[in-house]
């Protein structure tokens, strides 16, 4: 595949308030749907393997308190899983809330969970962890009172 896209800073708000993160958007005007799907992949795999080689070559030379970290857009792909994200955890933390009993979360990549502890961490009475290995790890949220058994 031999794809050439223009790729522009902008500053986007992320869902985590705390966070440092520059955008750098692709402009897919030039690829064809089919390119574009490609390129982000199934599930996000594409583009989150994109975001992880330029955060792993922007970052190459940097100190770990220098480094920057940056959210590869495309086609609003990132903007609309973020909202998703958000209703996501806004729902667990209403069911958490409601029933005192935690919830587990599955089917997120590494980077969506550490968006959701993140939020979490923000949220009053409420605690994230990650349980299980890859592929089949997943987010707990619970009160922050629950104990866990091991």
């Amino acid at each position: 595949m031999n794809l050439t896209a223009k790729v522009n800073t902008e500053g986007f708000e992320t869902l985590d308030s705390n966070s440092n993160s520059s955008w750098l958007n692709i402009d897919g005007s030039g690829l064809t749907p089919e390119e574009t799907q490609q390129l982000i992949g199934d599930k996000g795999e594409g583009i989150d393997a994109i975001q992880y080689l330029a955060n792993t070559i922007l970052n190459l030379d940097a100190e770990p308190e220098t480094q920057n970290s940056f959210v590869i857009e495309l086609d609003g792909y990132r903007v609309r899983r973020n909202q998703e994200l958000g209703i996501l955890t806004q729902d667990a933390i209403e069911q958490v809330r409601s029933t005192g009993e935690e919830i587990e979360i599955s089917g997120l990549s590494s980077a969506e969970r550490k968006q959701i502890h993140s939020l979490i961490e923000e949220t009053e009475g409420l605690k994230s962890e990650s349980r299980g290995q890859e592929p089949d790890r997943r987010l707990v949220v619970r009160l922050q009172s629950s104990e866990v058994e091991l």
